[in-house]
């Protein structure tokens, strides 16, 4: 059955939720192995061979938002808040420039305030100017209104990365407080639609509850909303969250079961979008050390190596054990580089790796 699905999906048939359920909850070795060649097969014809590099900055642990499995959720007292200035944020996203990365990520807790939209607004502005416009520019960094989002494109930001985490309506009121809205979230992924991003969103694999039909439907709720990127990682307890605190720390078999599973998710999820881009997260690496390559092989095309200064990078712990918290930019950029090389794929360097699935969509519109 496994591989009749498989065959249908080269065939650029559409698959039901069925086949789509059917595909998550396979766990004999030689059909997982299918799913993970039919996925790079894929991902060769649509996107190539081709890991595009997204610097990410990680500017601020400040949010006001509480969601109850985030480390930097605003109840946790345990977490030393920092929030970096605009020369600090400038100069790391124009180290990300000159290193030859094709684009940066900026991203932090969510804020709304004017100070910090205006702040982003300049700073943004200043690195699309100093990097003569040729430096992607993607923002992680929550809801806002359609003005703000307008005004931070305006500023020079292409993408925006919006991750919904679950579109169980039961299952996302289990992991959020009561002024935590889920169809505020699906209002802010149209509104970046309308403003013209390429839009990213993504959801957590293995939260407590999650069924497998539950991420079948996920994956087509990224194909309904035609979505331009995907960044998604498996569900990482942190000790200092109130799921963490209920959750004892993973097993070496509950991490490769977690890993099993966010690999079959980066691999279904190429196999029904076919042409976006789709991220190999960090979460990965906690995982197993060779998590993120494994996400390249299974059709993941995005890394995003950190370029935050060492000295922040502690005090950004969205889950426990986050990996790569005390090495410099240069060393990561080193070490992915060989690692990538490792697997027979490229760096695209200098390049920055938009979405093909966007450039279609806006061609069409």
């Amino acid at each position: 059955m496994v591989l009749n699905i498989l065959e249908k999906a080269k065939r650029k048939e559409n698959l039901c939720v069925e086949e789509i359920e059917a595909l998550l909850t396979i766990s004999d070795p030689d059909e997982l192995q299918a799913l993970y060649d039919a996925a790079y097969y894929i991902k060769e014809q649509y996107v190539g061979k081709i890991a595009y590099f997204r610097g990410l900055i990680e500017c601020s642990n400040l949010c006001m938002k509480d969601c109850y499995y985030c480390g930097i959720r605003k109840s946790n007292k345990n977490v030393e808040r920092f929030l970096m200035d605009e020369e600090e944020i400038f100069k790391e996203a124009l180290w990300a420039y000159e290193a030859e990365y094709g684009s940066c990520v900026i991203q932090s807790g969510e804020r709304q305030d004017t100070a910090y939209i205006e702040m982003i607004e300049r700073v943004v502005k200043r690195i699309h100017e100093a990097s003569n416009r040729e430096l992607g520019i993607t923002l992680s960094l929550g809801e806002q209104t359609e003005e703000v989002y307008r005004r931070w494109r305006k500023a020079g930001a292409s993408r925006y990365l919006l991750r919904i985490e679950t579109t169980n309506p039961e299952l996302y009121a289990r992991i959020h407080p009561e002024d935590h809205s889920m169809e505020t979230r699906k209002e802010c992924l149209a509104a970046l639609r309308r403003t013209g991003y390429q839009v990213g969103t993504g959801v957590m694999m293995g939260l407590p509850g999650q069924t497998m039909r539950d991420l079948a439907n996920d994956i087509l709720f990224l194909k309904e909303i035609d979505i331009d990127m995907v960044g998604m990682g498996p569900y990482i307890p942190h000790s200092d969250t109130p799921m963490g605190e209920e959750v004892p720390p993973y097993t070496d078999e509950q991490k490769k079961d977690a890993l099993t599973l966010g690999l079959k998710m980066i691999a279904v999820t190429r196999i029904v979008l076919k042409d976006i881009n789709i991220a190999a997260a960090t979460a990965l690496q906690a995982l197993e050390y060779t998590g993120r390559e494994q996400g390249l092989k299974c059709g993941a095309n995005v890394i995003m190596p950190n370029v935050t200064e060492t000295e922040f990078r502690p005090k950004y712990q969205l889950y426990d054990n986050k990996p790569c918290t005390d090495e410099n930019s240069s060393m990561c950029r080193g070490c992915l580089s060989g690692r990538i090389s490792g697997i027979g794929e490229e760096v695209g360097f200098n390049e920055r790796g938009d979405s093909p699935h966007f450039h279609k969509r806006v061609k069409g519109a």
